[in-house]
C-alpha cells in the first residue's frame, strides 16, 4: 500500500510535469527515462552549469580586447605609433570600448550556437564557449597588445576559421582522438596546468586582474597593487653617446605597469582580494555558481560612482561608459567583429604556426574534456566510447568556425560542464537551458560591460587553481616523464605563451628520449643487442632492494619510435 507521502509526491507539480515531459515527444527524444533523469533535474542542472561558467561572458570580452580587436592607428583622433597606449588617445580608447561590446556579444552568441549544437544533437549535458586559455594565446601572443604580435586581429580570426574547417573534417573522418595521441603523454597532462598558471598569472596582473604583480626592472616583476595615481607606463628608450635619451624606433609604451610608490595601498587590489576570497570559500564549501558570486559582489561595489574603487572615473571614457552602463537593457547589435576575416597574411610563417597551435590546442583540450565528462556523467563503455560521441565531436568543430565568423577565439567544451552533470544532468535538455540562459544575456549588454578588471582576476586565479589538478597524473619518480611536463609547465606562463610551452615540452622529450630510439632502432636492425626486461640496470635493483618493492620497476621500458 502506497503511504501518504508517496501519493502526494505524484500529485505534485513538478511530479506531473516530470511525468508529462518524460512521456511526450519531447522526453523520448531526449532519452529522458531511459537515463534515469527529469526535466525538472535537467533544468537545475543547467542552471548550475551556467552559473559555473557565466563569467566567460565578460573575461572573455575584455581579454579579447586586450589584441585592440579591429582597431588601428586611424581610429586615434591624432594618430601615432604611440597612440594605442597609455596615455590612451581617445579615439583608439572608444573604438576599444564599441569592440568590448561587441565581443560581449559575439561570446554570447557563439556559446548559444554551441550549446544549442550539442544539446539537439549529441543529446550531451555539455556546455561550450570560448575556451579560456586558447583567448589568451590568441589576445596576447597570436594578435598582441594592441596589435603587437606578429599576426593582426582579423587574420588570426582567419586561422581560426581555417582550423575550424580544418577540425570539423578531422572530426568527421575519425582521426581527432588518434592526433590527440602523438602529443607525448606528459606533455598531454601539463599543459592543462600551464595553462592554468598562465592564467593566474594574468589575473594577478592590473590589464586584466587584481593588479597584485607589477613590473620590476631588476627582477623583471615584483609586488605592486598600488593606487592609480602611483602607477606609470614604460617606454623603450636608448642613451647616445652624447647623453641623450631616445625613444626606440618601433618601441611601444606599455600599460600603466610600474608602481611608483604605495604599494599594497590600492583599493581595487582589495576589494579584488575580497572577491577572490568569496569565490574561495564557494568552492570550498562546494557551493554551485562560486565564480559568478564573487564577480557579481565586487561588480556590484565598483558601479557607485565617486568612490575609490569606481569603474566609472570622472573623465571622458568613464562618463560614457556609465552613460552607456545607465540603459541597462539593450540589444547591442555587433559591428566590427562580425565577418571581418583577412586572407591577405596567408603567405606569413607566423600564421600557420598560429593556426597549427589552435587546431593541436583544440585537439588536446576539447576532446580530454569531452572524454573526461563522458567518463564522469558513467556514458563511456570498455573501449572508452560514449553514445553521441560523433556528434559531440562535431558540435564543438562547427562552433569553432562560427566563433571565428563573429570574432571571438575556439569555442570549446567547458569543464565547468562537470557542475551540471553532478546536479544530475544526464541529457541535452542541460545544454538547451545553458542555451536558454545565454539567450537571456543578449538584453543585458551594457551591465556585461561594465564588469572591472578586479572583478575578472579572481576566478582567473582560481580557474588556474582548478586546472592545476592535473599535474597529479605526472609519472614525476621518470625524470623522462617529469622534465619534459615540467618545461611544459613552467614556460607557458613565463614566456606568456602556450605554443612556446608545447614546443619546449616536445622538443625536450624528443632530445630526452633520442637515445632509447637509437638502440631500439640498432637492435630491430640486430647491430645492437637490445636491452630486455631481465637487464634491469644495477641502479633499478637497489632502488628495489630499498623500497622493499615485490613488483618490477617499468623504468627500464623503451618508448616506441
Amino acid at each position: 500500500m502506497e503511504t501518504l507521502d508517496e501519493e502526494r509526491k505524484k500529485r505534485s507539480i513538478p511530479s506531473r510535469l516530470n511525468s508529462f515531459v518524460a512521456n511526450s515527444k519531447v522526453g523520448k527524444r531526449f532519452k529522458i527515462t531511459e537515463r534515469r533523469t527529469s526535466f525538472t533535474t535537467e533544468l537545475r542542472a543547467g542552471t548550475a552549469t551556467f552559473l559555473t561558467m557565466a563569467y566567460i561572458l565578460a573575461v572573455n570580452a575584455s581579454i579579447l580586447t586586450d589584441s585592440g580587436g579591429p582597431c588601428t592607428i586611424a581610429d586615434c583622433n591624432n594618430p601615432s605609433e604611440s597612440c594605442k597606449f597609455p596615455p590612451m588617445d581617445p579615439g583608439y580608447a572608444a573604438c576599444l570600448e564599441r569592440t568590448r561590446k561587441d565581443l560581449i556579444v559575439a561570446t554570447v552568441a557563439s556559446s548559444l550556437i554551441g550549446c544549442l549544437i550539442m544539446g539537439v544533437f549529441a543529446n550531451l549535458p555539455l556546455a561550450l564557449a570560448p575556451g579560456m586559455g586558447t583567448n589568451a594565446y590568441f589576445a596576447y601572443t597570436v594578435v598582441g597588445y594592441h596589435g603587437t604580435g606578429n599576426v593582426p586581429y582579423k587574420s588570426a580570426l582567419t586561422a581560426i576559421f581555417i582550423e575550424g574547417l580544418l577540425f570539423l573534417l578531422i572530426s568527421a573522418v575519425g582521426l581527432r582522438a588518434k592526433l590527440a595521441k602523438l602529443v607525448p603523454k606528459p606533455v598531454r597532462i601539463s599543459s592543462s596546468a600551464g595553462i592554468g598558471l598562465f592564467l593566474a598569472f594574468i589575473g594577478l596582473q592590473n590589464n586584466q586582474g587584481i593588479g597584485l604583480v607589477g613590473y620590476s626592472p631588476s627582477t623583471l616583476v615584483t609586488l605592486g597593487a598600488c593606487p592609480r595615481s602611483s602607477r606609470k607606463a614604460l617606454a623603450p628608450v636608448f642613451t647616445s653617446e652624447n647623453g641623450t635619451i631616445s625613444f626606440i624606433p618601433g618601441g611601444t609604451v606599455s600599460s600603466e605597469i610600474f608602481c611608483m610608490n604605495h604599494r599594497m595601498e590600492s583599493p581595487t587590489f582589495w576589494l579584488g582580494i575580497v572577491g577572490f576570497v568569496i569565490i574561495a570559500y564557494c568552492l570550498v564549501k562546494n557551493i554551485k555558481g562560486a565564480m559568478i558570486y564573487g564577480i557579481v559582489f565586487v561588480t556590484v561595489i565598483s558601479w557607485f560612482r565617486n568612490t575609490a574603487v569606481t569603474a566609472f572615473p570622472n573623465t571622458e571614457l568613464g562618463n560614457s561608459a556609465y552613460h552607456y552602463f545607465k540603459k541597462v537593457v539593450d540589444v547591442h547589435v555587433i559591428k566590427s567583429t562580425a565577418g571581418a576575416l583577412s586572407f591577405k597574411g596567408l603567405n606569413k610563417g607566423y600564421f600557420w604556426e598560429a593556426l597549427v597551435t589552435f587546431l593541436y590546442v583544440d585537439i588536446l583540450d576539447t576532446t580530454g574534456t569531452l572524454y573526461s565528462m563522458a567518463r564522469f556523467a558513467g556514458f563511456t563503455d570498455e573501449n572508452g566510447d560514449f553514445e553521441g560521441q560523433y556528434f559531440a565531436f562535431m558540435s564543438d568543430a562547427a562552433s569553432i568556425v562560427v566563433g571565428s565568423l563573429l570574432g571571438t577565439s575556439p569555442v570549446t567544451a567547458f569543464i565547468e560542464s562537470s557542475t551540471g552533470i553532478r546536479e544530475g544532468g544526464r541529457t541535452g535538455l542541460t545544454a538547451l537551458t545553458v542555451a536558454g540562459y545565454f539567450f537571456l544575456a543578449f538584453f543585458f549588454t551594457p551591465l556585461l560591460a561594465s564588469i572591472p578588471a578586479w572583478a575578472v582576476g579572481p576566478p582567473l586565479i582560481l580557474v588556474g587553481v582548478l586546472m592545476m589538478r592535473s599535474v597529479v597524473e605526472v609519472e614525476w619518480d621518470d625524470m623522462r616523464q617529469a622534465i619534459p611536463a615540467f618545461v611544459t609547465l613552467i614556460l607557458m606562463p613565463l614566456t606568456y605563451s602556450i605554443a612556446y610551452g608545447f614546443i619546449g615540452g616536445i622538443g625536450t622529450y624528443i632530445v630526452l628520449h633520442l637515445w632509447d630510439w637509437a638502440e631500439d632502432l640498432l637492435g630491430r636492425y640486430g647491430i645492437r643487442k637490445p636491452v630486455t626486461k631481465g637487464n634491469n640496470s644495477m641502479n633499478e635493483r637497489t632502488n628495489n632492494v630499498n623500497n622493499g618493492a615485490s613488483q618490477s620497476q617499468e623504468d627500464d621500458k623503451r618508448p616506441e619510435v
